[in-house]
């Protein structure tokens, strides 16, 4: 493995490819698990290259004198020059985007209804829909948890969200803001059902895909996928009741 050396200095030509290759897997990696919640149009190999861009910034950028692991800040690199390359893409409709927000004040009022997480079924009656209806619509949205919690929380706040769930690695920026926000999603997890707890631990700590999360709690694929998307716009509705909005707004 090619280390850095205490104090920040050029890596050579073979140096750099060498630290390119190994992280290769983790490009990889990220790539599909942000894929397989995506439509089927949206190419694999585009998001492995976006990963790649992010990938390389994170090489030539990354300061060994931070208290942070390369593979960490490779991690939200990748991530977010993936994430970046979606919204250039503007793959997802006014329409779907219009049901992914119904669906989030759809949650905040059931929550403030029954003052706890409120179920599928209760969820699904504040939209008149049926269940299946429902998940139906969960499995129209799914791919937007991507553009709203995945990529920033809160009104033009431009944090990620998910990668503050606790993780055993930190992101460079451990600002008190960040301490106030991991407490809440902390807060807000602990108040999940069970089930979506689960999955959320093994999808974004234990970095499972789907399918392998699927065969761990005997679901169908499609199951943990609305169960990950119902999980998501719970914990998105809870920090957007709690998070203070920003001076100005």
């Amino acid at each position: 493995m090619i280390a850095y050396q205490r104090e920040r200095q050029e890596l050579s030509a073979e140096e750099r490819e060498g630290l390119i290759l190994e992280h290769m897997p983790q490009v990889n990696l990220i790539a599909r698990r942000i894929h397989e919640t995506l439509p089927g149009n949206i190419s694999l190999d585009d998001l492995v290259s976006s990963g790649v861009v992010g990938l390389i910034m994170a090489i030539d950028n990354f300061d060994p004198a931070q208290a942070v692991k390369l593979k960490t800040y490779a991690e939200y690199k990748i991530r977010g020059a993936i994430l970046d390359s979606l919204r250039g893409m503007d793959w997802a409709s006014r329409h779907r985007r219009k049901k992914y927000k119904e669906i989030e004040v759809a949650i905040s009022r059931a929550e403030q209804k029954y003052h706890r997480p409120p179920t599928e079924e209760e969820i699904a009656s504040e939209l008149n829909l049926t269940l299946a209806e429902y998940r139906t619509r969960l499995v129209e949205v799914q791919g937007l948890t991507l553009g709203s919690l995945e990529m920033t929380i809160g009104p033009d706040t431009g944090q990620d969200l998910l990668s503050i769930i606790p993780s055993g690695d930190e992101l460079p920026l451990a600002t008190v803001e960040r301490i106030e926000l991991e407490r809440l999603i902390a807060k807000a997890v602990e108040q999940l059902p069970e089930p979506e707890k689960l999955i959320l631990a093994l999808y974004y700590q234990e970095e499972l895909t789907l399918r392998e999360i699927g065969d761990i709690v005997n679901l169908r694929v499609s199951r943990v996928s609305e169960l990950k998307t119902t999980s998501i716009l719970r914990l998105r509705a809870f920090v957007g009741q709690q998070w203070p909005t920003p001076r100005g707004r």
